[in-house]
C-alpha cells in the first residue's frame, strides 16, 4: 500500500472531507508507522473542540441521546463529531457498529461525522487510541466531539480523563438509584441525566442523585454544583436543557480556569500512555533476550534481588 499524503489528508479534513477524516482515524486505530507524522501535522491545529463525555450503564439510551444533542448542536449551526466506542466484535476484532445504526439520521448532515471504534479489550470504557481520535476529529474543525462509552459498569470511568465535561445518564428501573450511594461511575459527572424520565420511578432516582450530591465534601464558595436534568431522549424532550447545563459548565470550566487545568492533566496522560506502551513493546522483546537471563540467574544465585534487577534492566532500555 502506497504511503499516505498526510499533509494532503489533512488538508481535505480541515475541507469537511469525511473520507479524509476516515483515513486519518483508520491510521490511528492502526497504529500506522505514519502516526507520528498525522500527530504532528495535526498539534497546531487542535485545541478549538468542547469534548463531551457520555456514560452510563448498557440500556439508560446513550446512543439516543447522543443523537439528540447532535440535531441540538446542529441546529445552533456547530459541527459535530461523535466518537462511539462499540464493543469488539469476538470474531473480527471490530466494533459491532450499534451506535453508526442508531444515529443514521445523521449520516446525510455533512456538518456531522460518526465514528464507531471498537475496544479490542482495553478496559476502562474507551478504546486505546481515542485519544488520538478525537484530536482528528478536533483539528478537522469540529466546534463539538461528542464520545459516547461503551457502558459496561461502574468501574468504566477512563471518560472522564478524556472529556472536559462528563455527562452520566441513568434511567429508572435500572438498578441505578440503589448504586447512587456507591463509588464508582456516579462520582466523574458533571451534569446527570435521569433519561427514560416518562417513566416510573424517575422522581425517585433523580431524588437519590440528588442526596447523593448533598452528601458529597463540602464545596467552596463558588465551586460547580452538577445539575440533575431529566429527559425523554427518544421523542426528544429535555433536550435543550441538557445542552443548556453542558454550556453553563463550559463557561464555569473557562471562568475558574479549570478547562484549561482538565486539558493539560489529558495531554499529561496521553504522554505517558504513549510512554509506557513504547516501554511495554521494549520489554516484550526481552523474552530470551541474554539479558533478562544473565539477571534471572543473578537473582537466583542470591547475587541481586529482583528490584535491583529491575531498575539495572530499565537502565538499559531507557539508556538512564
Amino acid at each position: 500500500m502506497p504511503a499516505p499524503d498526510v499533509a494532503a489528508l489533512v488538508a481535505a479534513a480541515r475541507e469537511g472531507s469525511p473520507r479524509a477524516v476516515a483515513r486519518l482515524i483508520t491510521l490511528v486505530e492502526g497504529a500506522s508507522p505514519h502516526l507520528r507524522e498525522v500527530m504532528a501535522a495535526l498539534a497546531p491545529l487542535a485545541g478549538g473542540a468542547y469534548v463531551v463525555g457520555l456514560t452510563g450503564s448498557p440500556g439508560v439510551g446513550k446512543s439516543t441521546a447522543t443523537s439528540a444533542l447532535v440535531s441540538a448542536y446542529r441546529k445552533r449551526g456547530k459541527r459535530v463529531g461523535v466518537l462511539a466506542v462499540d464493543p469488539s466484535s469476538p470474531f473480527s476484532g471490530g466494533a459491532l457498529l450499534g451506535d453508526r445504526v442508531r444515529m443514521g439520521e445523521h449520516a446525510s448532515d455533512p456538518g456531522v461525522y460518526i465514528r464507531s471504534m471498537a475496544t479490542r479489550g482495553h478496559l476502562g470504557g474507551l478504546a486505546w487510541s481515542a485519544p488520538q481520535a478525537i484530536r482528528v476529529l478536533d483539528a478537522a474543525g469540529c466546534d463539538v466531539v461528542l464520545v459516547e462509552t461503551v457502558g459496561v459498569g461502574q468501574s468504566e470511568v477512563d471518560i472522564a480523563g478524556q472529556a472536559d465535561t462528563c455527562m452520566v445518564l441513568l434511567a429508572p428501573g435500572m438498578g441505578d438509584g440503589i448504586q447512587a450511594a456507591k463509588a464508582g461511575i456516579l462520582e466523574i459527572g458533571d451534569v446527570y441525566v435521569v433519561n427514560k424520565a416518562d417513566r416510573d420511578g424517575a422522581d425517585a432516582t433523580a431524588r437519590e442523585l440528588n442526596h447523593m450530591l448533598g452528601l458529597g465534601e463540602a464545596r467552596a464558595p463558588g465551586a460547580w454544583r452538577p445539575p440533575i436534568v431529566r429527559t425523554v431522549a427518544a421523542r426528544d424532550e429535555g433536550t435543550d436543557e441538557v445542552v443548556e447545563a453542558l454550556e453553563k459548565h463550559r463557561a464555569w470550566m473557562e471562568e475558574h480556569g479549570v478547562l484549561a487545568g482538565r486539558r493539560l492533566r489529558r495531554a499529561a496522560r496521553e504522554v505517558e500512555t504513549i510512554a509506557v506502551t513504547a516501554l511495554r513493546e521494549r520489554m516484550a522483546d526481552l523474552h530470551g533476550d541474554r539479558r533478562l537471563s544473565a539477571l534471572a540467574e543473578r537473582i537466583t544465585a542470591g547475587e541481586l534481588d529482583p528490584y535491583a534487577a529491575a531498575d539495572e534492566l530499565l537502565e538499559g532500555l531507557t539508556g538512564g
